[in-house]
């Protein structure tokens, strides 16, 4: 029999049971559909996260201490033990362009002086080029050493009257002192900024580390009187401030450049020239990583999720194959005669072969098809309804189908074996 007419006369029973079939391919249509549609959220979830590094970010290396058992994400244990000189030391470094501190500060709320708005966290001390000028949607970054601030739009919309560029909000810290700082910049989004703050959208204040937090970690507070600008000052310089984390910028984003940056920090550091080399030891060991690679850890738990939905699927894809070799036994035993009156005209077992082994790949092939079609379009809309950048894993939508086939062919075998091994005879008798 030629494979056009065992393609025709497969389609010409598929057709006349068409509810069957539909049912039949249901197991691989769900099966198929999860696999694509958690491929392209996880697909499109990732390139969210790696799309929120920016070009200069990519060159930065995070660093902080930390005892080398503990477990979690970046700054998990970490212990304030840089120092003002350990940054400036670092900075001076011929393979470093840039090195500043890192070091959140609690504060209780902040007011516009129409408005007092609750925020125990968000208030962000570090250096100027954190927030990075192609992230700035107004105004321009912070200077070190003025009482300037740059806010996030969530930071800014939370007041009944939007806080623009050139307007002052009042800080106040953990025990009740406050300070006033001038908006000089706004960001373009509300998620964070680097891996230390998470990527979650919320309200954010970043401000110099010289004076908000030297002032503070020198002891002498942030306050509301006696000093110009509304800082108290008590005699210090802030040279006992000691930063939580450190961050480093390389020459360029090359790996070598990073590496070397790197290298050469950590070796600063844990020298006797380092302040921070008297906490290091075995309790303390010194860690630095780049964005991509704190985020590797994200990234571990997406891959594992993703092995656990196709996990799943692949048991819908089972269910589904039982289903379409079920279907074919009955379609077997419906159809003895007409096997029967095939083979008494001349046709061979490889031809009653062929065609039940066609009908099962054509089944398998249809569950693949609307399952694909079926999970791009389920992905697409949870892309758009997470806010995510759409991307589809090709590679998945051509595995999609040769599964479809394979489950068909595997399906298939036996019935197909079982109606071409029926005898001719007995087929002829049978009512």
């Amino acid at each position: 029999m030629r494979p056009g007419a065992s393609l025709r006369l497969a389609w010409r029973s598929i057709r006349g049971h068409k509810l069957r079939s539909a049912l039949t391919t249901l197991g691989v249509v769900i099966g198929i559909a999860a696999v694509i549609a958690f491929v392209t959220l996880g697909a499109s979830l990732q390139a969210g996260i790696i799309g929120d590094i920016s070009p200069d970010d990519q060159r930065n290396v995070y660093g902080w201490a930390a005892d080398p058992d503990t477990e979690g994400g970046p700054l998990a244990g970490a212990q304030p033990i840089f120092s003002q000189d350990d940054l400036e030391s670092v900075e001076e470094l011929e393979e470093v362009e840039a090195a500043y501190g890192y070091a959140p500060i609690q504060s209780q709320s902040v007011s516009d002086g129409d408005e007092q708005i609750a925020q125990g966290d968000g208030l962000i001390a570090s250096g100027p080029s954190y927030i990075r000028e192609e992230r700035l949607a107004d105004g321009r970054q912070f200077e070190m050493g003025e009482r300037e601030a740059v806010i996030n739009p969530a930071a800014a919309e939370q007041f009944e009257e939007n806080v623009t560029v050139g307007d002052e909000l009042t800080i106040t810290v953990i025990g009740g002192e406050q300070t006033t700082v001038e908006v000089v910049g706004i960001t373009d989004s509300s998620e964070g900024l680097s891996p230390f703050e998470g990527f979650e959208s919320s309200p954010r204040i970043y401000v110099p580390t010289d004076p908000y937090y030297v002032e503070q970690a020198g002891g002498f507070g942030i306050g509301d009187g006696g000093g110009e600008d509304g800082a108290e000052t008590n005699g210090g310089d802030g040279a006992d401030a000691r930063f939580i984390a450190i961050i480093v910028e390389a020459e360029s984003t090359s790996e070598a450049d990073i590496d070397a940056a790197r290298e050469s920090t950590v070796a600063y550091l844990e020298s006797d020239a380092a302040d921070a080399s008297e906490f290091l030891g075995d309790d303390l060991e010194v860690t630095f990583q780049t964005s991509t690679e704190l985020l590797q850890q994200l990234q571990d738990i997406l891959d594992l999720l993703q092995n656990f939905i196709v996990g799943i699927a692949a048991i819908s894809l089972l269910v589904g194959s039982i289903g379409i070799a079920n279907i074919m036994l009955v379609s077997v035993t419906e159809r003895t005669r007409e096997i029967g009156i095939m083979k008494a005209v001349g046709a061979q077992n490889r031809d009653v072969l062929g065609l039940f082994l066609t009908e099962a790949v054509i089944l398998g092939i249809i569950g693949a098809i609307l399952g694909t079609a079926l999970g791009l379009v389920a992905g697409y809309l949870g892309a758009w309804y997470i806010d995510l950048p759409l991307v589809y894993p090709y590679e998945y939508v051509a595995l999609a189908i040769a599964v479809g086939i394979l489950v068909g062919i595997l399906s298939g075998l036996y019935p197909a074996w079982r109606a071409a091994r029926t005898d001719p005879i007995d087929a002829l008798r049978y009512e």
